[in-house]
């Protein structure tokens, strides 16, 4: 057999899968067992959300920065690294035409919510991406 006769055979062979006796029991099972494992999988996710939700509001709610209230050796670095990342900022923002906007004033927890702003704008960016390629 050459192998221009040969490939046609191979595929007419494996062209149509073989049809079982029970093979509507056995489609009918597997979508019952995969229903049913994604149904725990999103009630298990929905849980551990909801935990870490809470954890991560309580430790947000807890927070207690003041690293000028006995400035030390470390406080002094931080106070100093602080300002300097707050200037390089501020320069950056000249370059580009938002000179107004102050970024050097503003305070630890002001930053915080800054940066937690930019997080969630770039995960609803990720996440309309995502869904434009599902």
């Amino acid at each position: 057999m050459s192998a221009d006769e040969f490939d046609p055979a191979i595929e007419r062979l494996f062209a149509a899968p073989p049809a079982f006796a029970d093979s509507a029991v056995f489609e009918a099972r597997v979508a019952g067992r995969l229903s049913k494992g994604s149904r725990f999988r999103a009630i298990a996710l929905s849980f551990a959300g909801l935990v870490g939700g809470v954890i991560a509001v309580r430790e947000v709610m807890s927070v207690d920065v003041n690293l000028f209230r006995a400035p030390g050796a470390v406080e002094q670095s931080l106070a100093m690294a602080s300002l300097d990342g707050g200037t390089a900022v501020q320069s950056l923002l000249e370059k580009t035409g938002l000179a107004g906007l102050d970024v050097a004033a503003m305070g630890g927890i002001q930053g915080f919510w800054v940066a937690a702003g930019v997080i969630v704008a770039l995960l609803a960016a990720g996440a309309v991406k995502l869904s434009q390629q599902i």
